[in-house]
């Protein structure tokens, strides 16, 4: 795997400054991005808003925005299934009886897109390789109908009581949750009909919720994760049946996070992209180096331009069990 560091600018140097970033994360910016569009980057972080996903478990979505109008909250429709924008807040939008009811769970538009690229049918095994605080495993329930069978998987065992409070407060009667370490769950022997794999990452794209990543992350950082993700990535490859379907993503602008990882993985295994519905097309080129065509069909979200969090989403399907060879393998 090639990590990417570059020279300083003085570009970098002022923006870093301006705007409170590691200048490490400027100057990759400023690489990866072009300035212009690390300026937008920067400015669209800022304002982010906030959104919801309405529950269709608990309540139509008509009613929620009847209760939620009523209380004097603005809710406009996203181009995101069940997915709306809160646009006047007169109190938090997570204190309401709806909330407290799970009629609604507050999660980015970003967020959505994984498991709508999923799509789970109630008949599926669908197993959520990293799955607390379970936004995104309540959605594939709610996709499912409560119907078929979830295994959500959550390494950390202080973060698997919040998984399953958010599946009790949404209704979801389809899933057990389980503590283990998601690298090794192929060794269980269980094939799943579809996997989703939002892996654990650096999270240079949710800044505008956590400010302190500004200047909390190094490259270690993301040589640590992108390590880690190949080796869940691999684990959820093997567990998935031939012609099943893995989603993979991340919250992360680091191609060591995202592209890299999907071209290992496209190098190595018998798989292929699908495209998804919404997003710009990830990179497959980056500063001089090269990646698989195919890695176009995954999706970037930006800030700047879908006015979400900073994210990344790839939709994989298995073609067969064989491990390629390869350079590092021979």
């Amino acid at each position: 795997m090639i990590f990417l560091d570059f020279p300083s600018t003085s570009f970098s140097k002022s923006i870093a400054e301006k705007h409170g970033y590691d200048e490490l994360i400027i100057r990759r910016w400023e690489r990866i991005f072009g300035r212009e569009n690390t300026e937008k980057l920067i400015a669209g972080m800022e304002r982010v808003p906030r959104y919801i996903r309405i529950n269709t478990l608990k309540a139509e979505e008509d009613e929620v925005l009847r209760r939620l109008e009523k209380r004097a909250f603005e809710i406009v429709k996203t181009e995101v299934d069940y997915c709306y924008e809160v646009k006047e807040e007169p109190y938090s939008i997570g204190a309401t009886p709806e909330y407290l009811m799970g009629y609604y769970y507050v999660m980015d538009k970003s967020s959505c897109i994984p498991p709508l690229a999923l799509e789970p049918e109630p008949s599926d095994l669908v197993v959520d390789f990293a799955s607390s605080p379970g936004g995104k495993t309540t959605m594939i329930a709610q996709l499912m109908r409560n119907r078929g069978k979830i295994i959500a998987i959550e390494g950390k065992r202080e973060r698997i009581q919040a998984l399953i409070d958010n599946l009790h407060r949404m209704g979801v009667l389809n899933c057990i949750t389980i503590h283990m370490n998601s690298a090794e769950f192929w060794k269980t022997g269980i094939k799943a009909d579809k996997i989703l794999l939002d892996a654990p990452c650096t999270g240079e794209g949710i800044i505008h919720k956590d400010p302190s990543r500004k200047t909390s992350k190094s490259l270690e950082d993301i040589k640590f994760c992108s390590t880690l993700q190949t080796a869940l990535l691999e684990s959820a490859i093997k567990t998935l049946k031939v012609g099943g379907c893995l989603v993979y993503s991340t919250c992360s602008l680091t191609p060591e996070e995202n592209e890299f990882v999907v071209n290992w993985a496209l190098e190595r295994f018998e798989i292929h992209l699908e495209k998804i519905k919404y997003g710009e097309p990830a990179l497959t080129e980056v500063a001089g180096i090269k990646l698989n065509s195919e890695i176009k069909r995954a999706r970037r979200f930006y800030p700047h331009i879908h006015r979400c969090s900073g994210f990344f989403v790839a939709k994989i399907i298995k073609d067969g069990n064989q491990v390629r060879e390869t350079s590092s393998s021979k």
